[in-house]
Parts: structure tokens; C-alpha cells; sequence
């Protein structure tokens, strides 16, 4: 497919192929599209997107690159009026939500007891089995301590539902705090190196215990019912995923400071008893 007819002709397939897919298509599922005597390069279906793409200048859509392949779809910048299509209310996530499913996305694998550790609270039940009902994050592993606790991480869908190729893309923290040096801030004990990955059954078993671990004595105090809430369709958004995990960080700061502040107290008050004895 060489001349400028074939070209088109390509063109206009592929044009067709992503709008009727109802998903993502990558470029082998474009070359798979053709017999083999008549199958074109990937070099090949790789030029005629970039002018599916330029065909798209100026319009409502764009064709879009995310983790499962190519799509249109509508542009951002259209989506309140777009949204006026749909008469139900848009979904609604707690600011909890969205810190915990930003930990997961900036230090995965990550654990549920490591995410309290970062902000304080314990995560909810219900947080964690929204996540996975969105299929945002799955079970890789579990840590290698008592309890082998599931360890966190995100998924292909959750890529594609922010627009990105690969986690690389996630825009940077203005202060992204390593989560050892932080545990040692903090006065946590440092965590084992992970352990092999569990069958799919061991990992599924996995995610169940760690859904039932808020009930655990002893644990941060729970999340709040009333958790201030986010608009979902248009809040959750790479940049919103940023400014949730800098929050955290900055929870995670100021429970610091609290913790030098109370050390402080005590040394003085030790100090002036030593004085007047």
C-alpha cells in the first residue's frame, strides 16, 4: 500500500475499524483486520493514524493513544456540555478515594496498611472494593510479614481511563517523598522486600482479608462517613490524582511535625523535672 490510493483506502478503514471497535484497537489488532497477502505494515498502519489524527484537527473528537491501544473520543475541553446529555447525576468520590487510589497509582505496589501509615486513617472497606469494582487497581502480590498483606497496584483500565500509555505519563509530584525514608521519618518499622506473586486464587484471597482488615484492634482511626466529596467525571483527573497524593504527603508531613513537636514537649518537661530534683 505504497500510492496515495491505497493510502486513503487505509486511512478510511482504520477511520472505520476504531469508531465500530467500541474500544481500544492496538496496531496488531489493525493488521489483523487484512489477509495476509494484503496486510499492510505496522510501519505502514502506524502513518495512516497520524493522518487519522491530522483528519481530526479542528474537530469534537481526537484520536487518542491510551494502555489498550487507539480510540476517539470526545474532547475534554466539550465535556460540560457533552455531560448535559446524560440525565443522571455524575459519580461522586470522597477526597478518600481519590488519596488512596493516587498512592496506589504514585507508589504501587503498595499495601492497605501502608496507605494508612501515609495518611493517618485507615482505608475503608468500601473505598478498597470501589476501586476494584472500577477495576482501577488489582492484587500483585502480598508483602512477606505476618499477615502477608495484598499489595496494591493499577491496571490497564485505569490507564485508559486517565488518558495514558503507561504510568511513566503521570505528571510529577512537586515533591514526591520516598516511602522508606518516609516510613523512617514517621518512626514506622521498616517493610520487608516483596515476596513472590501468589497464584490467582492466593491473590484474590488476598484482596477479601485485607477488605476485612479495618475491623483489626488498633488500627488508625476509619475514615469518615461524611468524607468531603469530589465531582467524579470531571475532578478525576491526572493533574486531580497529583494534587490528592501531595496532600497526602503533606498529611504525612504534618503528622511529622506533630510527632517532633510532642518529642520536643516531653525532652523540656524531662529536662525541668531533672532541674528541680
Amino acid at each position: 500500500m505504497s500510492d496515495s490510493a491505497d493510502t486513503s483506502g487505509l486511512v478510511q478503514i482504520l477511520e472505520g475499524a476504531i469508531l465500530a471497535a467500541g474500544r481500544p484497537l492496538t496496531v496488531q489488532n489493525m493488521a489483523d483486520l487484512f489477509e495476509e497477502h494484503e496486510r499492510p505494515a505496522n510501519t505502514e498502519i502506524r502513518e495512516a493514524l497520524k493522518q487519522v489524527a491530522e483528519r481530526c484537527e479542528g474537530r469534537g473528537f481526537e484520536l487518542q493513544e491510551v494502555a489498550s491501544g487507539f480510540r476517539f473520543q470526545v474532547r475534554q475541553q466539550l465535556s460540560p456540555w457533552i455531560g448535559r446529555l446524560w440525565t443522571e447525576r455524575p459519580a461522586k468520590y470522597s477526597r478518600a478515594l481519590l488519596e488512596t487510589l493516587a498512592l496506589i497509582a504514585y507508589r504501587q505496589p503498595i499495601t492497605r496498611g501502608e496507605i494508612e501509615e501515609i495518611r493517618g486513617v485507615a482505608v475503608s472497606s468500601n473505598i478498597i472494593k470501589t476501586l476494584h469494582e472500577r477495576d482501577w487497581i488489582r492484587v500483585v502480590g502480598h508483602r512477606d510479614v505476618p499477615g502477608r498483606p495484598a499489595m496494591y497496584a493499577t491496571t490497564r483500565n485505569f490507564l485508559d481511563y486517565f488518558n495514558l500509555k503507561n504510568l511513566d505519563q503521570l505528571p510529577a509530584l512537586a515533591e514526591i517523598r520516598d516511602f522508606d525514608t518516609l516510613t523512617a521519618e514517621l518512626g514506622f518499622e521498616p517493610i520487608p522486600e516483596l515476596s513472590e506473586p501468589p497464584a490467582e486464587g492466593e491473590a484474590v484471597a488476598g484482596a477479601a482479608e485485607a477488605a476485612d482488615d479495618a475491623a483489626v484492634e488498633g488500627e488508625p482511626a476509619a475514615e469518615s462517613a461524611q468524607a468531603e466529596e469530589v465531582e467524579g467525571e470531571e475532578t478525576l483527573s491526572v493533574d486531580a490524582l497529583r494534587a490528592a497524593a501531595e496532600a497526602a504527603g503533606d498529611s504525612a508531613e504534618e503528622a511529622e511535625q506533630e510527632s517532633s513537636d510532642d518529642g520536643a514537649g516531653a525532652d523540656d518537661e524531662e529536662a525541668r523535672d531533672q532541674g528541680h530534683g
